[in-house]
């Protein structure tokens, strides 16, 4: 038996600053005894709440499944644990696979190298079996295999999930220096929007908000457009559980009403990206683009407004990007009456030219890029902020 076989733990690999709303969600999702690590959470599970999370997650990036745990002083380590396995039983000779791996404070101090050296230990097994190799694809592989290696311990495990789970599949097209998806479908859950209320961005790109903020309303599984899962190579492998699984989350999609979200951009170009990214996906025609600057809406009042406006990286000179933060804090105050805005900016320090207080500040990772989310309550006098409960404040 596998190591996940014996005591049914996996490990969720999720994005920079987002473990604590991960394990919040792998909870709902049917995860047990959770144990946070650095960019990653530790649980227990059964097979079908795999298939719940890989299907179903707005946030994860990975799930593994350990298959062996061993001492790993060298490349022989690593070798010889390779021919304690029966790769055939997880993957055919015609079938490709690709091998991720890490490594901290090892005798092994390149990941490439320990990649290879697996590689070639897969490449024996099957030669010396079938006289033949499966090729390697760094592509969407048919199975993919982790190896971790920390000291002289290490873990090989399949990966559950095959492509990172924040390829949802309808963003074929992008816009210059795009939003993961992982880190939207997190600002909208920080938001609270439910529907509630009317959601814009003003400034949607390649319109990957827009694109989770209708699987959020829709209750579309994140990975609806996806056809095929590195859970599929699981020895254990429950097809009809799953199938039967999938039938049900699908089932619970429901229409988008017209009116509910909207999204605009001052370039037309930018506009028809965003359209054509959407129609991926069940009722994106019940989205309203619009091509013009957000200085031209004539208000925005009592709703919720997330974007992601440009930065250094997106724009060009410092005194651009500085009048553009300027201006919107300017939207803000004047045109956005009881609405309350997420920020997100790649630049922390632009913050101030905004010229508005800030209700919260979440730090978050997009990609390699640190920034920050930035939550702006334009509400007058002592009304209540709903919108303020519950999640930390980060002074």
């Amino acid at each position: 038996m596998y190591l996940y076989q014996t005591n049914n733990t996996f490990f969720a690999q999720v994005p920079g600053k987002m473990e604590e709303l991960c394990e919040q969600e792998l909870i709902e999702l049917g995860a047990k005894n959770t144990r946070l690590a650095y960019r990653g959470i530790y649980f227990e599970a059964d097979l079908l709440t795999i298939y719940r999370i890989n299907y179903t997650s707005r946030m994860i990036s990975r799930v593994l499944a350990p298959l062996k745990s061993f001492h790993c002083k060298n490349a022989d380590s690593i070798m010889k644990l390779a021919k304690q396995i029966k790769w055939d039983k997880l993957f055919s000779l015609q079938q490709t696979f690709a091998i991720t791996s890490s490594v901290s404070k090892s005798a092994i101090n390149n990941s490439l190298y320990a990649s290879q050296v697996l590689k070639d230990g897969i490449a024996d097994y099957f030669r010396a079996k079938f006289g033949k190799r499966p090729n390697v694809e760094t592509v969407n592989p048919d199975v993919r295999f982790n190896l971790f290696i920390e000291k002289d311990n290490a873990v090989l495990s399949l990966d559950t999930s095959g492509e990172s789970l924040h390829k949802r599949g309808y963003r074929l097209l992008a816009g210059e220096a795009p939003m993961q998806e992982t880190l939207a479908a997190a600002i909208i859950r920080l938001s609270k929007w439910e529907g509630e209320k009317p959601f814009l961005d003003c400034m949607c790109g390649s319109g990957t908000i827009l694109c989770e903020a209708i699987m959020h309303y829709c209750r579309i599984p994140a990975q609806k457009l996806r056809k095929k899962f590195g859970f599929f190579h699981l020895p254990d492998f429950d097809k009809s559980a799953w199938e039967k699984f999938k039938s049900e989350a699908d089932n619970q999609i429901r229409p988008l009403p017209k009116g509910i979200i909207s999204g605009s951009d001052k370039s037309q170009k930018t506009i028809n990206i965003a359209n054509e990214n959407l129609s991926r996906l069940p009722y994106s025609d019940s989205v309203t683009l619009s091509a013009h600057p957000f200085q031209h809406i004539k208000q925005f009042e009592n709703g919720v407004l997330i974007t992601n406006p440009p930065y250094g990286i997106r724009l060009g000179k410092r005194d651009e990007v500085e009048n553009l933060y300027k201006e919107f804090g300017d939207f803000l105050k004047t045109k956005c009456k009881g609405t309350s805005a997420f920020i997100y900016t790649g630049e922390p320090s632009l913050r101030k030219h905004i010229g508005l207080k800030t209700s919260k500040r979440f730090p978050l990772v997009n990609g390699k890029l640190e920034g920050v989310l930035l939550q702006i309550d334009s509400y007058e006098g002592s009304r209540k902020k709903k919108y303020q409960k519950d999640e930390p404040t980060i002074p």
